[in-house]
Order: structure tokens, then sequence, then C-alpha cells
């Protein structure tokens, strides 16, 4: 079967007859959710079993679920969870064991629901200029505490059945314009960057998939953002020595320009395996189709090698966890 090299979202929370018939035929390689799909715990298994059952196949389905500001699942139906930030800086010496547990129980909640990728985690460096969207998203300022924060982010969800998506890449943490708005520029040297911002993201190059930056970063590419740089990307491949599945971040994001079929476009050109889509509009989703064309070759190869890496979840007691998190906070808090 021909699959678009696309990630689609769709509009609610229920799965109309004409979106069904839609992602038939347009064939995404998987699908994202949002806050305005998910309900109740019952309500989002059915829309990820009629997802599934619109392509006829145990298509992927991703959510943001970092913990923090950024969670689809919310309270009451699913726990809450301080910022990334918050929580590594006061973990402590336990901040891997952690981190790791946190995952872990998002991934049971995901898996729970038919979800099972989770964009995330975030390995964007932290700066005193980064800006609020990002800043407590992010682990630490260290880049060896990031790539050790994300790591066990990483396993949490493998263990608990659900791919991980690094984001993102080659890193947003130096960004002061919001990218859902605006396209941030980074003018600091390739030197500098590759000692901090990037080296957090090639001490996670084996992670299967990860996400691309709406970024311009002076040192690679003056004229494009990583999304739609061939040279960034390059980079990434390279440099940095990903050898995933790399999707796009969000086409949507008001940092790219043009329609959201040339944003399409230039992504898949640029070197990118997979066009995000995320806002769930029939018109623009038809062009991001189109555009992004059909995933072949190597981009093949590399969807199926990560989602060869799914495997059934260990079994937990995520009571248990949940306790251990807790308490490993509350100590760490009176430390």
């Amino acid at each position: 079967m021909t699959l678009s090299a696309t990630v689609l979202g769709c509009g609610g929370a229920d799965l109309s007859a004409d979106e069904a018939a839609f992602f038939r035929d347009a064939a995404p390689w998987g699908f994202i959710l949002f806050a305005r799909n998910v309900d109740t715990p019952d309500r989002l298994r059915r829309l990820t079993g009629d997802l599934r059952d619109a392509v006829g196949r145990d298509t992927p389905i991703l959510i943001d679920q970092e913990g923090g500001r950024v969670q689809r699942l919310r309270a009451p139906h699913w726990r809450e969870y301080l910022p990334p930030l918050d929580q590594v800086a006061m973990s402590g010496a336990a901040m891997e064991r952690g981190v790791y547990l946190r995952y872990r129980l998002i991934a049971e909640e995901l898996r729970e629901a038919g979800i099972d990728v989770d964009c995330a985690p975030s390995a964007d460096l932290a700066t005193p200029g980064t800006h609020p969207f990002l800043r407590n998203r992010c682990f630490s300022d260290d880049p060896d505490t990031v790539i050790r924060a994300a790591r066990a982010a990483a396993e949490g969800l493998a263990d608990g059945g659900v791919l991980p998506v690094v984001k993102h890449m080659p890193g947003h943490g130096r960004a002061t314009l919001d990218s859902h708005h605006d396209l941030p520029r980074v003018t600091a040297p390739l030197a500098e960057l590759e000692a901090t911002d990037f080296r957090c993201f090639a001490g996670l190059a084996d992670l299967p998939m990860a996400m691309t930056a709406h970024i311009v970063f002076d040192a690679l590419d003056p004229d494009a953002p990583a999304t739609a740089s061939p040279a960034a990307i390059a980079f990434i491949r390279d440099r940095i020595g990903f050898a995933g599945l790399l999707l796009s971040d969000d086409l949507s994001m008001q940092a790219l320009s043009g329609t959201l079929a040339h944003r399409a476009g230039r992504a898949i050109a640029a070197g990118c395996d997979i066009a995000l889509h995320c806002n769930g509009d029939r018109g623009e989703m038809e062009g991001v189709v189109a555009a992004a064309g059909p995933l072949s070759g190597p981009a093949k190869a590399r969807a199926e090698a990560a989602l060869a890496g799914r495997r059934a979840p260990s079994a937990i007691d995520s009571s248990a966890l949940a306790a251990e998190l807790g308490a490993l906070l509350e100590t760490s808090a009176h430390v």
C-alpha cells in the first residue's frame, strides 16, 4: 500500500464519515491529536480506533504529552505533571529516575487511549533568552543534564510501548520568538552551537524519531528555517548523526510562509521524511498530501524501522510508580 508522507490531524472528538473517507483515500502515514480531539477516555479510545479503521491498518497515532503546560490529556481523567524544567530542578540525584517514572506513567495513559507515539522529549537547551512558550518545557540549561533527562524520558515511553519523538532538531532553545507566530533567527557561531544546543541532539541521535525546528540558523543556512533547509537537514543527518525518521514541526505554524502545500513541498524537498499538518483543515490537508507525495525510498525505510521499534509495554503497578514519583519529588523539595 502506498502511503502519503504526512501526519494529519482531525477536526474534533469524533471522526465524521467525510473525514474517514478522505483519510482512506489520502492514506497518511499517521495521525496527530490535540486538545480539541480529547474528551473522555472512552470517547478518545473510540476516536483512535475509528482513525485506524478509516485507513485499515495499525497506523501510528501521535500526541504532544510532555507534561506541564504541554499535555493534551489533562485532569480530571489523566494525571497532571510539573513543567519539565521544574521537575528536573527539584529532583537532585534522583533526576533520571524521576523523569523515567513520569514518562512511563504518561506512556501507560497514552497506550490505554490507543496512542502509541509521543512528541516528546524536548531536548532543547534552556537559555536566559529562551522564549516563555518553550523555556519551562526544557529540561535544563546544561547539555549533559538535558541528554540524561531526555534519554530517561525516551526509555520510559519506550518501556510503556510508546515511541518517542525528540524535538526540536537541531535546537530551539535560543529562539527568543514564538515560532507559532514568528520566525526566530539564531546568530550564534557554529562552534558555540555544536558545543551546546546541537550537542544535546548529538547525544540522542540514536532515537527512532525526531521533529525539526522552524528556526533560521545563520551558521547553517541564513535564508531558510531548518525545516525547509537542505543544508540544515544535511547537518542533522551528517554532523548530529540522526538516522531515524525526521518529521517537520507543524506546518501550520506562522514561522513558515507560503501556502500549506508550498510549506509541505519545501520540507520534503529539504529532506524531512514526513510533513506534519495538525489543524484538521480539509482544504489545507488536501494541498499538503498532494505536495508531500508518497512515502518512498529512504524515508519509507526509516518509517518502517521506527515502527518496528514499537513493542508491548512492560507490566507495571502504576499506583506504586506514581507514589514513588510523588515521594521522590516531595523528598527532593525538602533536601
